[in-house]
């Protein structure tokens, strides 16, 4: 049955009924941020009462306060900008430099090229670790934002992503730029690298919400608290005995507000670069 063959008064329950479906995945989902929240204003009594408490009594706004006197936050904060920053232009350069090319140029073994680098998707990054910190160590880049940043800023997923934006984007501009005398990377800087804004918008979105969560490799490189990230400055609040949990959870809220905030304001973006690279 068509939508046009039902009555307005069915077209209105259907409506209804979607958006009550729709309302309640979307409780689903807010609701581990919302019961954080709750956690980060509570008292650890509170937390590990059974059965639990699922609002605190008062508001323990010093939770926030203490985050800074158990963590070097502000070390961390800079830290974790600073590997995000790095990692955002490497990928952007880097990735969208490769995904031109392999979406325009023809050159030998272009196939198998990509091909290789699409396995690394497979592949789980446990496998490369150990060679990556023996690199990292050989450098002597251990305890620094560089030695944390330097393997992701390139990504296959970045690649792919790029590709299928170039791949998207009318040849016909590319044939006219070239009957005017313009070179492949004046082609591809001036005029397809502009064109593939939403594609590079949904890279930065991504890269810096992998960036921001990354917690491995920086436990692994780093052993100082104020040279290692919020992530993994996290994961020192747990103790081998007990946990201040809601101090856990304010830091926690803390450290997610600025990806918040950037993934709100570039959501649409985000959206469209995915779907423009779904196209072709």
């Amino acid at each position: 049955m068509s939508k046009e063959s039902l009555s307005p008064a069915q077209q209105g329950t259907n409506s209804v009924r979607a958006h009550v479906l729709l309302g309640v995945i979307g409780f689903i989902m807010v609701f581990p941020f919302i019961w954080q929240l709750i956690i980060s204003l509570s008292t650890n009594d509170q937390v590990m009462s059974v059965p639990p408490t699922f609002w605190p009594g008062e508001l323990q706004w010093g939770n926030f306060v203490d985050v800074f006197t158990k963590l070097p936050f502000f070390d961390q904060f800079g830290v974790s900008v600073g590997i995000t920053v790095i990692r955002v232009i490497g990928q952007v350069m880097l990735c969208s430099m490769a995904g031109y090319a392999f979406a325009r140029m023809r050159f030998r073994g272009r196939g198998i090229f990509l091909g290789v680098i699409l396995s690394i998707l497979m592949v789980p990054p446990q496998v490369y670790l150990i060679p990556q910190f023996q690199i990292i160590q050989n450098l002597g880049l251990l305890n620094t934002i560089l030695g944390i940043a330097l393997p992701g800023i390139f990504s296959a997923f970045g690649v792919f992503l790029m590709r299928q934006i170039f791949l998207g984007l009318p040849l016909e501009l590319e044939e006219a730029a070239r009957l005017d005398g313009a070179n492949p990377f004046q082609i591809f800087y001036k005029i397809m690298l502009p064109l593939a804004t939403p594609g590079i918008s949904a890279l930065i979105i991504i890269t810096t919400l992998w960036s921001w969560n990354d917690l491995l490799w920086p436990l692994v490189v780093t052993t100082y608290a104020e040279k290692m990230p919020l992530s993994a400055g996290l994961a020192t609040l747990v103790g081998s005995i007990t946990t201040d949990y809601p101090v856990m959870m304010a830091a926690s809220v803390l450290a997610m507000a600025p990806v918040l905030i950037l993934f709100i304001m570039l959501q649409r973006r985000v959206v469209e670069g995915l779907a423009f690279s779904g196209s072709k």
